[in-house]
């Protein structure tokens, strides 16, 4: 059965940084394409960052600099390590998993993803 389980979210203040976990049940993850999203209220899910099968990174241009993607192979988890964060970061983070990146380059659709954690929330105060 595949989890997706994240962790790591939380209130922070702007400036400050936060580390999202997420361990990955029923599937290799350094073997499939991941992805971190969020979605804000009122707003469609977005993709942030993600990585593929090579450990090649993809993180959107809105947040790079700032996020970085990465996984523990041993421990079949991923992380998303967030810093200087801005108000506007807050959102449900949510973790992904797929294969299609086998076949195609890695993106950041929600389409291209078939398992989904339930979310971490970041709240950003100013």
């Amino acid at each position: 059965q595949v989890q997706l389980v994240e962790s790591g979210g939380g209130s922070v203040q702007a400036g400050g940084s936060l580390r999202l976990s997420c361990a990955v049940s029923g599937f290799t993850s350094s073997r499939a394409c991941m992805g971190w999203f969020r979605q804000a209220p009122g707003k469609e899910r977005e993709g942030v960052a993600a990585i593929d099968s090579t450990g090649k990174p993809t993180v959107a241009d809105s947040v790079k600099g700032r996020f970085t993607i990465s996984q523990d192979n041993a421990k079949n988890t991923l992380y998303l390590q967030i810093n200087s964060l801005k108000p506007e970061d807050t959102a449900m983070y949510y973790c992904a998993g797929g294969f299609k990146c086998l076949l195609q380059p890695l993106r950041l659709r929600r389409d291209d993803y078939s398992y989904w954690g339930q979310g971490t929330q970041v709240t950003v105060s100013s």
